[in-house]
């Protein structure tokens, strides 16, 4: 058997995260480091996060409908999720990007032979 004819094992699910920010203010410093924490925690390897200066690039707003700043945009799992603050609620930024769900299904579907 090679390995194209083995069973399909569930491969690690990629988070793309997508952090608005306008220059490196106290809220967007904190938002990253608790972004980065929470990332590292519960889906080590797993995510890509992309920062979006909006000072730089304020054209990129309109994309994902930003409204305020810091602003964490879940593109990858679908669906599409916002956040709004430094994520310092750590439960919140769980419940709000369905972490828990999302993030263990990988471990869960390992699991299960």
């Amino acid at each position: 058997m090679t390995q194209a004819n083995q069973p399909n094992q569930a491969e690690p699910e990629l988070w793309q995260l997508r952090l608005y920010v306008a220059g490196q203010t106290p809220k967007s410093v904190t938002a990253f480091a608790n972004l980065k924490r929470l990332c590292e925690e519960y889906m080590p390897n797993q995510y890509r996060i992309e920062i979006v200066d909006l000072l730089q690039h304020p054209e990129l707003a309109q994309q994902d409908k930003i409204l305020a700043i810091p602003t964490l945009v879940r593109r990858l799992p679908p669906p599409i999720r916002q956040i709004i603050g430094d994520l310092s609620n750590q439960e919140k930024v769980i419940v709000g990007l369905d972490i828990r769900s999302g993030g263990n299904k990988a471990a869960m579907d390992s699991s299960n032979p």
